[in-house]
């Protein structure tokens, strides 16, 4: 049975100007279970790992990274992203089970 996925939490710099390249950061509580440990009976611990990880800026994908059993656990992503406008970032994060987390910020461009 797959592990619930934690609140995300997104934090996007303030005080963004055009043109800027700034930098975003999230972090998901998740076990990220490889399914090669296991438990204290000598079975395995089913494999949970959150295997991909999608950022889209109003609508747009602007960053995708699939993730492997070496990530550790809680996994912090960051990227970089050049600002030109305001927007709605939604980040989604996606686990073995097919089970998502999402988590919606918005970025001012002053």
């Amino acid at each position: 049975m797959a592990a619930p996925m934690g609140q995300p939490r997104v934090r996007l710099p303030s005080n963004v100007k055009a043109g800027d390249i700034i930098e975003v950061r999230t972090l998901i509580s998740h076990p990220m279970e490889t399914g090669t440990r296991r438990d204290s009976s000598g079975n395995l611990v089913p494999r949970d790992i959150i295997k991909t990880f999608i950022a889209t800026f109003d609508g747009q994908e602007v960053f995708r990274m699939d993730l492997h059993p070496a990530i550790s656990a809680n996994p912090y992503i960051a990227f970089a992203f050049k600002a030109e406008k305001s927007g709605t970032f939604e980040f989604t994060w996606i686990n073995d089970a097919g089970t998502r987390a999402t988590s919606k910020s918005e970025l001012k461009v002053g």
